[in-house]
């Protein structure tokens, strides 16, 4: 046992690897940026940016590489010993392991340590001055380097045998994936912005269009021989949706279209006049990137509401809600520096089809209460 236990564990530097990229890995996601103290150099942070992350998928290819092959031994297990080949498989591998190369796994972890150091580091020099927006992109990619990297660990520790196994290939694809999602990322704040809005307008379309979809495929099974009036005899009408129920959809879909236009005229203004120059213009952004995120869930739950059976409080609370989001979203517009004069009209525009949609659903839902 004293023998054994003296046989340097190859394992020990993965380990020990494993909870410092783990324990990084968090203080990505929580921690807070560097306090920028001189001129902040954006292009200089992007170049040595991608350079950490170019080194830290270059080490975790080597890492993986190193644990896909059969291990050399060392000269301590050099000499055939008869006693060792009658062990079991999984043991000879075991015992190998122990004894195979604990230096070079030891330098290649260290190696490994620096380039994932080395990329928290860089990620951390970008200040919030430069955009909120922006730096909460950066950080879930570069969070999302450090899963890939937990995971590959984990995997390569968790191996019985040296063997290239699906679960390595995949977490080490994994890391490859992070990385490479580095060249996609918004270069600035205005950038970050417009590839928030840009998905949300995808999005309001998307609920849109499966609302459409779903109208379109509901059937009344009576619809063709009974009234409304008689809809209290009809079965199942928790499927099926009354031509009440039709025509405030109708007036919903008038409030979420004129959100998704708001959305689409924002990301053009965004595009056309937004600018990064000085804090307050960045901050201005950030401000229209962080309400314009409420749109989507806000369309959602409304959507939701006007299945069968509706439930029209829900309907109603849901609307207010949603005109309250536009509201804002229009008012933060029209005092930031991305609307222009011509501009203002749509702004208008929208906000008295806001107005009008609200009222429309509102006097439709108390009629039917009344």
């Amino acid at each position: 046992m004293s023998a054994d236990n003296s046989i340097p564990d190859v394992l020990v530097p993965l380990r020990n690897l494993f909870n410092c990229v783990k324990s990084t890995r968090d203080r990505v996601r929580d921690g807070e940026s560097n306090e920028c103290s001189g001129t902040f150099c954006m292009s200089n942070f992007w170049e040595t940016l991608d350079q950490a992350v170019k080194t830290t998928s270059q080490e975790a290819t080597k890492l993986s590489l190193m644990f896909s092959r059969p291990p050399v031994p060392s000269e301590q297990v050099h000499q055939p010993n008869p006693g060792l080949y009658q062990l079991p498989m999984r043991l000879t591998f075991d015992l190998i392991r122990r004894f195979f190369s604990f230096q070079e796994c030891a330098k290649l972890a260290d190696s490994f340590q620096k380039s994932a150091l080395a990329l928290s580091t860089v990620y951390f020099w970008l200040p919030k001055n430069q955009g909120i927006t922006l730096r909460r992109a950066v950080r879930d990619a570069t969070a999302e380097v450090f899963e890939g990297l937990v995971q590959l660990l984990d995997v390569i520790i968790s191996s019985p045998l040296q063997s290239l196994s699906q679960d390595q290939l995949t977490s080490t694809g994994g890391v490859w994936a992070a990385c490479d999602q580095f060249k996609e990322l918004p270069k600035d704040n205005r950038s970050a912005v417009l590839a928030v809005l840009t998905s949300n307008v995808g999005l309001v379309k998307d609920a849109l269009e499966e609302m459409e979809q779903a109208l379109a495929e509901s059937q009344d099974p009576f619809g063709d021989i009974l009234d409304d009036d008689d809809m209290d005899v009809r079965g199942n009408q928790d499927t099926y949706w009354s031509q009440s129920d039709r025509q405030l959809i109708c007036q919903c879909q008038g409030l979420m279209k004129a959100s998704g236009a708001c959305l689409r005229k924002l990301s053009s203004a965004v595009r056309n006049n937004g600018r990064v120059e000085t804090e307050e213009n960045i901050a201005q952004l950030d401000d229209l990137a962080d309400v314009a995120k409420d749109v989507s869930p806000n369309i959602d739950d409304l959507t939701l509401s006007l299945y069968p059976p509706v439930d029209r409080c829900a309907v109603e609370e849901n609307v207010c809600k949603l005109a309250v989001v536009m509201k804002k979203v229009l008012g933060i517009t029209r005092t930031s520096h991305v609307c222009l004069e011509p501009d203002v009209s749509w702004v208008e525009f929208l906000d008295g089809a806001v107005n009008h949609n609200l009222e429309k659903v509102q006097s439709l839902l108390h009629d039917s209460n009344s």
